[in-house]
């Protein structure tokens, strides 16, 4: 693998991976119940997912969050981790 190609796996894996097919523009949804409600509706029809519904799809909002850094606004962060909060509840697995 060439430096250039290890630099850029994880555009490589939002581009290729097919473990979810997401709705297009879901984390630029303005409702955090909205994303949720999509990864959740995402993870649950995917066949070809490796971990259970909630662990992917909690890793995809998360692979995401990572991946925009320090390009992603403090209003953009709030938001989706709100949605972190959202998924927990759709699958209930909120802290009690």
């Amino acid at each position: 693998m060439t430096r250039t190609t290890f630099k850029r796996w994880s555009q490589n894996v939002t581009e290729h991976s097919h473990a979810l097919d997401l709705k297009k523009g879901v984390f630029a949804l303005e409702d955090p119940k909205e994303i949720a409600a999509s990864l959740k509706r995402s993870a649950e029809a995917s066949k070809r997912r490796k971990a259970d519904p909630f662990r992917s799809a909690m890793s995809m909002l998360v692979f995401y969050m990572n991946r925009a850094g320090k390009n992603l606004s403090e209003e953009d962060r709030a938001r989706l981790e709100k949605a972190k909060d959202e998924l927990r509840k759709a699958f209930g697995k909120e802290a009690k």
